[in-house]
């Protein structure tokens, strides 16, 4: 039987090589053998573990987060709850119990989730359990509302292209084929004004990556927020300018070859935040903040206390190595990093500055 690797062998062999973000697109959402379109892949059964799945902590903290910039914007009456890349529900579901207290804003939230794939809406319906749940495609289908939205682990799975600087320029990093197998090799020479910026802190032979996908995305929301009000959270791995190859590949846990399992394996890179928080002006942006720090602002560590006080044994040793991998600096805590969207009327999303 044919797989994804024979499809692609076949495009190259047919059109000629090809750009990295059409294969991270094949790879993960090809509708028969795309990694995402097939499997859930996320928990100790899969690839890999988000925040979300490793404590009730995180979404609760994001949820009163997001809470208390509606309240700060004076809790607008009707508004858009939103997640991009919602795995398996797991972090809205906090958000939502976290929220239950607040006065006002379930009654004021429209459930909105940014999901392509099928198995993992049917995952995100059982696990909030809520009749009223508005999935999307895109971030641009959303409604015309005040919008809260997060976006935790989303921005990392959109497909990149890599340039390398020569002397003159810019050559593409693309996939093709060495005696009928998949390999990467530069294109020709070529003038690319979106990254004539970075010939100032470029020497030849580094690589840039860029990702079109999330600049459309993220101009979408800071839209969004800059006319109608709201506050964005992205969470996720990078830093605030791309500078080398990020690329990797994830599975079983393990880091493996990009190239020897199309379609299964989890794809990403790292996020290029200078760039996300470029294309959402005119919402205003904070400054990037590790996510220990945010955490940590928010108040994890009373958090973990109050939880530990009903806790002993196995239970309590999982409860407190959850918490460190959440924050500490040699983790989560500082790989991860979290960048907020406001009005430029508004503060930032609490934990956060400008």
């Amino acid at each position: 039987m044919k797989g994804l690797r024979d499809h692609l062998i076949a495009r190259i062999s047919e059109g000629g090589p090809i750009t990295l973000a059409d294969y991270m697109a094949a790879c993960l959402m090809h509708p028969e053998y795309g990694y995402y379109a097939t499997r859930d892949p996320f928990g100790v059964a899969g690839d890999f573990i988000t925040a979300p799945e490793i404590s009730q902590m995180f979404g609760e903290l994001i949820g009163l987060c997001l809470a208390q910039c509606w309240l700060d914007q004076g809790a607008p009456d009707t508004f858009a709850l939103a997640e991009a890349g919602p795995g398996r529900g797991t972090l809205m579901a906090d958000i939502l119990r976290a929220t239950k207290g607040v006065p006002g804003f379930h009654a004021a939230a429209e459930l909105h989730l940014i999901e392509t794939s099928p198995i993992l809406r049917k995952a995100q319906s059982k696990t909030i359990a809520r009749p009223d749940i508005t999935f999307h495609e895109r971030v641009d289908t959303l409604p015309e509302l005040p919008l809260y939205l997060v976006a935790n682990e989303f921005f990392d799975a959109l497909p990149i292209r890599q340039f390398e600087r020569d002397d003159d320029g810019w050559r593409e990093r693309l996939i093709g084929l060495t005696d009928g197998q998949l390999a990467f090799g530069l294109g020709g020479p070529t003038a690319l004004p979106q990254l004539a910026h970075r010939l100032s802190d470029t020497k030849p032979g580094d690589l840039v990556e860029t990702c079109a996908p999330a600049e459309a995305a993220t101009a979408v929301i800071g839209a969004r927020i800059h006319a109608h009000g709201g506050a964005g959270l992205i969470i996720d791995y990078g830093d605030w300018r791309s500078l080398g190859d990020t690329f990797q590949a994830l599975k079983d846990h393990a880091a493996t070859d990009p190239l020897a399992n199309p379609g299964g394996a989890d794809l990403t890179a790292h996020v290029d935040f200078e760039a996300l928080a470029r294309s959402a002006a005119p919402a205003a942006h904070s400054r990037l903040t590790a996510q220990g720090v945010f955490l940590e602002r928010l108040g994890i560590t009373q958090r973990a206390q109050a939880l530990a006080r009903n806790l002993d044994g196995e239970a309590l040793e999982n409860h407190i190595a959850a918490h460190r991998r959440l924050t500490h600096a040699t983790e989560m805590g500082t790989l991860f990093k979290v960048l907020g969207l406001f009005p430029k009327t508004a503060n930032p999303p609490p934990g956060l500055e400008t």
